[in-house]
């Protein structure tokens, strides 16, 4: 597209053939490099030292691992105000793991991984290609386009051979780190599944399976299905079909909210009143019995008013008093689920499949194993005789990763909108090449404003500001229109009914990586080289092959200037986070209004989205891996860039970051990573083996056929290793092999059977030494013969608002001694696993509408009783409410010291 766009540039202005013009647009990039690189230089200093300034005085923004966190999951201090990078260097990344998981632990070790292939690439390709580029060539190429693979003279067309055994070289050292990387992963995946800590909790033994015909939507007939595994089915939920039971919920979360904040409000004002001595507490207890103490104290047209919305999200609708419409529409709501559930109730105990219940099952279910192995085996089983039927298995699933929405969705309805939403995704590709084209079409603008008249007042602009133009302006263009991308792809990824948030991720992940390079990556080279070659193809025709290979190399500079932006400038502001500070102080001033939004501002951590911050990292792999023998400058800002990024992430998730432990794949983002590396490669030798087949001698004939006639067999031998990892590894990503069932926790000891866990890295090694992951269960009653009889649970949902959601574990049947709620684990030493270890998420997969009690509604204490009265008030209601851990002062400021009442 951008090539059409210039042939019409080319046909309306003269083209001049002087070679000064193009001299002069080509020094530009050296201008444009010194330029970004300088910029960014400043701008990540002067972050890196607030930040070190900052980092001792607000703890909440740049160590809040160090308190908020339970105790087993916090870090010490980073150190002293000017220790702290030495202090980062030396902390082990394997920490990572138990303050994050494995998805944290393997996206920082990729980036170390990515230092250890690119350094000694950059030593080799600076020695061998700096020189064999730049020196004794006898073309026009000036400033940092000396440096690349088009400035090679015809006339000195052997020292190409140089660049065909390098890559050589080059793919198997990084086949070599692959291998070696990909085993470390899945021996640290397999520790990580049969650890007693994750191996206990009901995540590991937990499979979804959709797509499950009628005449199997039944708890007694899937129990008998799965009896056939070892051990059984301990419990099954099926999915079903709550009709407006969510929007009812959903109702009632918003008036909670709602409430708690009219009621701080009435209470504030109320105590604002009583300090002026405009009201007296002791008239209000003489007043209305009916009314709380601070209702009678505030006149009504002083209470708290909303308006409520229309088309659901406008707010020009009635105006009400909020908090009379809060309580009326708690009550309504808990009185309609209560009568919803008790429905539910009555349809769970309805035996058969459901065809005359009200709220009928879906075509999916929950199955809970009673050992880990069984699970595993179920996702890889052929479970059913037809067609796509109960075809569909996730192991290792979390209620809170559940996309409720998706579970009911036919097989073949997903096949059409799996093609739908790729289809759509492709669209976007298309659709998206203009903006992203016209971007690298900026990084070229000295080269057009010396070759269209109408262009020319752009190179009359100072040399500084041609710089901002080509260096910075470009990348961070780059960067907003990328933003947009995630939004767009999330949704596709949502419609085409994936059950998963980690599943969302993972499918994010590869579109948008795929996005990254066709946009990021291959539009803006091929616009890039095409406008600096454009003047000399209409000039000479004839020489289109050469001039291309002399320039479509040099769109490195803007790739340059990417990552020094990303390195530098990207790397100081994720450690200043001056956004995520300011924001933090602003949300306390201005949303801080209610305890609950104090404790959520105070002492929720932020956490990342795998499917965005992987394709970025690999996106700069692609790029590296591409250029290092065509512009090995770029090599030496990767490897920067790279150690820059594992300083930054392993301080964020030591000190920073969060990761919810229902979202942990188990550090499946990992073999996708790998696989954008292969993407690289691939890309790397067909644009090596095209410039190869098109470079020409003085004579005008091709000059490097054997080098491209050997790239090509390296294609070749690198799709037959990308297979061999993938059919050697691939079975090994996400089950569990029988080999290591004994491992389990609650699994009997095999004290016959070898170690399998051994061939890990030197520290995976160390933990085997010193007796960690030794397999041993050690729980009382754990026979060698299991009970094949399988237990189902009792799925009636609780008829009172307030149970809880985990009630019904312990009514759940088990056999084999097996503990029925799940706690009392022991680690690798035979010592007892806290209790909090192992019990941080429900035991049950009930969709929330069905089962969540009503959310308490958490007021500040004040000195007055106010808080008090209104908590007897609404209880008298049917509507639970405490001031527990809060209290509010004089001024209205509140003070929290402890979670919210029902957690």
């Amino acid at each position: 597209m951008a090539a059409a766009r210039y042939q019409i540039f080319l046909e309306e202005t003269p083209v001049s053939a002087g070679s000064s013009s193009v001299s002069n647009a080509k020094d530009a990039s050296t201008s444009t490099f010194v330029t970004a690189l300088v910029f960014n230089g400043a701008v990540a200093a002067i972050e890196i030292i607030i930040f070190t300034i900052l980092r001792p005085r607000f703890k909440a923004i740049y160590e809040p691992r160090t308190y908020v966190p339970e105790e087993n999951k916090r870090v010490g201090p980073l150190g002293a105000m000017f220790a702290w990078p030495t202090a980062l260097l030396k902390l082990d990344i394997d920490d990572i793991k138990r303050t994050n998981g494995l998805d944290a632990y393997m996206f920082v070790r990729f980036l170390r991984m990515m230092v250890v292939i690119f350094l000694p690439l950059w030593f080799f390709s600076w020695a061998l290609f700096l020189p064999l580029h730049a020196v004794g060539t006898t073309n026009d190429q000036i400033g940092l386009d000396r440096f690349t693979f088009g400035n090679v003279a015809p006339t000195q067309q052997a020292r190409y051979a140089a660049h065909i055994i390098f890559m050589y070289l080059m793919t198997g050292w990084i086949f070599w780190n692959i291998k070696q990387e990909m085993s470390n992963f899945i021996t640290t995946r397999q520790r990580f599944l049969v650890d007693p800590e994750h191996s206990k909790t009901a995540q590991a033994s937990t499979v979804l399976i959709t797509g499950v015909p009628r005449k199997y939507l039944d708890e007694a007939v899937l129990a008998q299905l799965f009896s056939h595994l070892p051990g059984g089915a301990k419990a099954i939920w099926l999915n079903r079909n709550l009709k407006d039971m969510p929007k009812v919920y959903d109702r009632r979360m918003k008036a909670c909210n709602k409430l708690e904040s009219a009621e701080k409000t009435l209470i504030a004002k109320a105590v604002e009143l009583h300090s002026k001595g405009k009201v007296d507490v002791h008239d209000g207890h003489k007043s209305d019995p009916n009314l709380s103490l601070a209702e009678q104290l505030v006149p009504r047209e002083e209470r708290p008013t909303h308006r409520l919305s229309v088309l659901g999200f406008l707010p020009f609708g009635q105006k009400v008093d909020s908090i009379d419409w809060a309580r009326n529409e708690l009550m309504e709501t808990n009185a309609e689920l209560d009568r919803q559930r008790n429905q539910l109730r009555k349809d769970v105990d309805m035996p058969g499949t459901g065809e005359n219940e009200t709220y009928p099952p879906l075509n999916s279910a929950f199955v809970l194993f009673n050992q880990q192995i069984a699970a595993h085996l179920a996702t890889n089983s052929l479970i059913h005789n037809e067609p796509y039927r109960m075809a569909e298995k996730h192991v290792e699933v979390a209620p809170e990763d559940v996309i409720w929405g998706n579970l009911g969705m036919n097989p073949y309805e997903k096949k059409i909108r799996l093609a739908i939403s790729y289809a759509a995704t492709a669209a976007l590709i298309l659709g998206w090449a203009i903006p992203v084209a016209l971007v690298g079409i900026i990084g070229n603008v000295t080269a057009l404003s010396k070759k269209y008249s109408w262009l020319a007042w752009l190179g009359k602009l100072p040399s500084p500001v041609l710089g901002i133009i080509q260096g910075i302006l470009p990348p961070v263009l780059l960067a907003v229109l990328t933003m947009l991308l995630p939004i767009i792809l999330r949704l596709l990824a949502s419609f085409e009914g994936i059950p998963r948030k980690t599943g969302l991720e993972l499918s994010l992940m590869t579109r948008f990586f795929i996005f990254q390079v066709i946009h990021s990556f291959l539009i803006v080279t091929i616009s890039g080289g095409l406008i600096q070659a454009l003047p000399g193809l209409a000039a000479n025709p004839s020489q289109a092959p050469t001039l291309l290979a002399q320039n479509l190399p040099s769109a490195a500079t803007f790739f340059i200037t990417y990552i020094i932006l990303q390195g530098l400038s990207g790397v100081g502001g994720g450690f200043l986070q001056i956004v995520p500070l300011i924001v933090y102080y602003v949300k306390l001033k201005l949303l801080g209004s209610t305890p609950r939004a104090i404790y959520n501002i105070k002492y929720t951590m932020r956490d990342v989205a795998w499917g965005t911050t992987f394709p970025g990292i690999t996106l700069v792999t692609v790029i590296a891996l591409v250029y290092t023998p065509l512009q090995p400058l770029v090599t030496g800002f990767a490897v920067a860039a790279f150690f820059l990024f594992y300083m930054l992430y392993k301080y964020l998730f030591l000190f920073v970051y969060d990761q919810p432990r229902s979202g942990d794949t188990g550090g499946l983002f990992f073999p996708k990573a790998i696989q954008h590396i292969f993407v690289g490669l691939y890309v790397q030798q067909v644009c090596i083996a095209a410039l190869f087949f098109l470079a020409q001698n003085q004579n005008s004939k091709p000059s490097a056929v054997p080098e491209g006639a050997l790239t090509v067999v390296l294609i070749v031998l690198t799709i037959g290793f990308n297979l061999i990892i993938n059919n050697s590894y691939g079975p090994l990503l996400t089950s569990l092999p029988l080999t290591l069932a004994h491992k389990s926790y609650g699994m009997p000891q095999e004290s016959n059977s070898p170690d399998e866990l051994n061939d890990g890295d030197d520290n995976e090694r160390r933990r085997l030494t010193d007796g960690q992951y030794n397999g041993t269960g050690k729980e009382q009653g754990i026979g060698a013969i299991v009970d094949r009889q399988p237990a189902v649970a009792s799925r009636v949902p609780p008829t009172e608002v307030n149970n809880s959601r985990f009630d019904q574990a312990g009514k759940i049947e088990t056999h084999a001694g097996r503990p029925t709620n799940m706690d009392g684990a022991e680690d690798e030493d035979g010592n007892e696993v806290p209790l909090e270890k192992v019990k941080e998420m429900p035991t049950d997969f009930n969709h929330p509408a069905s089962v969540e009690p009503q959310r308490t509604i958490w007021l500040p204490r004040d000195t007055l009783g106010l808080a008090d009265s209104e908590v007897r008030n609404l209880e008298a209601n049917g509507i639970d409410a405490s001031t527990q851990h809060a209290d509010i002062n004089e001024k209205g400021k509140i003070t929290i010291d402890g979670r919210p009442p029902e957690m």
